[in-house]
């Protein structure tokens, strides 16, 4: 019978990285909780984005707004989300993910909470400004601390995890903002909301790191991190970029899905 040769512990596998078996112990699941992080910001990134929808009644209401009106509001958070989109990338790469997030989120968390301080539609308009810049660094950031994070492939699952995030959004915002606009009136909401927003960047704070500077990441799952073989990074023109065809497909689904 032909005998089995199972590769020593320690040795590389056939791209060169050390296998997970070969460092001993079992894979750990810190990056999950990274990952989670991710999903809980992306909820509320959709939270405060749809909560002027849920709340435009009221809101029309007391400020005097017709449809015109609300319709730019609306156009202004999504002219500042698409220049936010476009800067965003590249202020991440530059901050890394730790620090990029946190001023998309700081930046995102104001714009919302100031919604709850307007007074006309100017004002609001401005507000959902600061909000669409801040909010468009979500997914940059997300896709940075994936990367950072996982091995390749994980990457397309732990991507569609924190991507869920905006459904569970969409879903819990009709249902919490409501009871809390009939308590407290649809100012509150804003910034009531605003302000729960800011645990989760205390946690983000504390927790987020490259995995090689977190001292509870075991050696497996370090190693597991780290198993795709080294690949040297390439810069690509905006030019060469508008040449793939990923680059349309993701174009085309954000302007078929986004709000």
């Amino acid at each position: 019978m032909a005998s089995i040769n199972m590769p020593e512990a320690g040795a590389p596998n056939a791209n060169g990285a050390v296998g997970d078996a070969g460092i001993g112990g079992k894979i750990g699941r810190y990056r999950w909780l990274i990952c989670s992080l991710l999903f809980a910001a992306t909820a509320i990134n959709y939270v405060d984005r749809q909560m002027i929808g849920v709340l435009k009644p009221t809101i029309s209401a007391e400020l005097g707004w017709n449809e015109t009106t609300y319709a730019d509001v609306i156009f202004w958070f999504q002219a500042a989300y698409a220049v936010g989109y476009l800067s965003f990338g590249r202020i991440v790469d530059v901050l890394g993910a730790r620090i990029g997030y946190s001023v998309a989120f700081v930046i995102w968390t104001l714009g919302h909470t100031l919604c709850g301080f307007a007074g006309n539609a100017f004002q609001f308009s401005a507000a959902r400004v600061v909000l669409g810049l801040g909010e468009a660094g979500n997914f940059p950031a997300g896709i940075k601390a994936v990367s950072e994070w996982f091995p390749a492939k994980e990457r397309a699952f732990a991507t569609g995890v924190f991507n869920a995030g905006a459904n569970i959004g969409a879903v819990i915002t009709p249902l919490i903002v409501p009871i809390i606009t009939i308590a407290f009136g649809w100012r509150m909401a804003f910034i009531i909301t605003g302000a729960i927003s800011l645990i989760w960047l205390v946690a983000w704070i504390a927790i987020y790191r490259r995995p090689r500077e977190v001292a509870k990441l075991s050696p497996a799952e370090l190693a597991h991190i780290e198993s795709d073989p080294a690949d040297p990074a390439k810069k690509i023109g905006w030019l060469k970029l508008l040449g793939y065809r990923e680059t349309w497909a993701y174009a085309l689904g954000k302007f078929l899905i986004d709000p």
